[in-house]
């Protein structure tokens, strides 16, 4: 049994400000060929996960701490939803399509979300990067 608990995400959310992303994952799959993919994910100000979409994969966001905001896009780029997960207001987490355009940006210190979704591990190139003109 692993235990989340406020020192593993004390230690996880140390080591996403010491990374270059200012983000650290903390995976509970053994392999990133596992079916399914369960992982905190503590990111901090200053980091925002681009605009990606997953073709064949839902994927799911529960807020642990801090304050998140997720967005999903148009094909063109424009935001079709909005929301920023806090637990003091009430909003806890959010449930991805798949093959819905979407991001994450971290709007507090010591931020961490556990996430959710299909393996295997597909690199964003591969399944799909909205590159937005300037």
């Amino acid at each position: 049994m692993k235990l989340i608990d406020e020192q593993l995400l004390d230690n996880l959310s140390a080591e996403a400000k010491e990374s270059p992303r200012l983000r650290m994952n903390y995976n509970f799959h053994q392999s990133l060929v596992d079916k399914c993919h369960r992982f905190l994910n503590a990111v901090e100000p200053g980091t925002m996960v681009e605009i990606h979409r997953h073709p064949t994969k839902d994927e799911s966001f529960v807020l642990l701490r801090g304050k998140v905001r997720v967005n999903t896009y148009n094909d063109d780029g424009s935001v079709i939803e909005s929301v920023v997960l806090c637990q003091e207001e009430g909003r806890y987490g959010v449930d991805i399509p798949k093959n819905v355009w979407h991001n994450l940006e971290s709007l507090a210190p010591n931020s961490v979300i556990f996430e959710v979704k299909e393996g295997s591990f597909v690199p964003h190139e591969e399944e799909g990067v909205l590159r937005l003109q300037p």
